[in-house]
């Protein structure tokens, strides 16, 4: 029995729907808007074996939303669309705007308190441009070398009470991380600012940064 070109259509949509519907997906997505990665980095960034890791790969691809490459005898996944960045980004903004188990969550990020207002990327790139404003990429080494913002220091949340001393009492403080589903931002202002250090979050990370046609720096420095 066929069905209409509507049902089919729908079916499609869903098929997308489905396939963002696991915790464990989500953050495959997240890794890959850092920068393309093979399965077993993957694996070891989301904290699943590689046949699981494989298994939840399989359904994005088939939804579309990654595609890969071979490397030799190793497979390279990448996000298909940048526009699966904004999906993401949507699916947070809802989720936070419709389920106050959200806010409590972020709320508890930041320390109890409702967080300052992010600052946008437009701000940030016109602030880089004056030096008036110090960026912390508060991701993992690998994904900063990956690519980052020019100028932005790399600093684990960790090792922020190190850095403090180094910190001038006046300084403006910009912390980014993976971008729509990130937390460690939201930590790390929620540090800085315990020590009354003037400190925002980006609104976003380093993907949607990099999607705006903004300039990243990859490597150590």
């Amino acid at each position: 029995m066929s069905i209409s070109p509507k049902a089919a259509l729908l079916e499609e949509f869903a098929l997308v729907a489905r396939a963002l519907s696991a915790p464990s997906r989500l953050s495959l997505l997240e890794q890959l808007a850092q920068g393309e990665r093979g399965v077993e980095a993957l694996a070891a960034k989301t904290d699943l074996t590689i046949a699981n890791c494989s298994q939840h790969l399989q359904q994005l691809r088939r939804a579309g939303l990654v595609s890969s490459r071979r490397d030799g005898k190793a497979v390279i996944y990448r996000l298909t669309d940048a526009k699966t960045i904004e999906l993401m980004s949507l699916l947070g903004i809802v989720a936070e705007r419709s389920l106050a188990q959200v806010e409590r969550i972020l709320r508890g990020l930041s320390g109890g308190n409702d967080a300052p207002e992010p600052v946008s990327r437009a701000e940030l790139a016109a602030r880089l441009a004056e030096g008036s404003v110090t960026v912390l990429d508060v991701r993992p080494a690998d994904e900063y070398i990956l690519g980052h913002i020019p100028g932005a220091l790399n600093v684990k949340l960790a090792e922020l009470d190190q850095i403090l001393p180094a910190i001038e009492p006046d300084a403006d403080i910009v912390a980014y991380c993976r971008g729509p589903y990130c937390v460690l931002a939201y930590q790390a202002v929620a540090i800085l600012r315990r020590h009354d250090i003037k400190a925002r979050r980006l609104d976003g990370g380093l993907p949607e940064w990099r999607e705006e046609g903004r300039a990243v720096l990859a490597g150590a420095s």
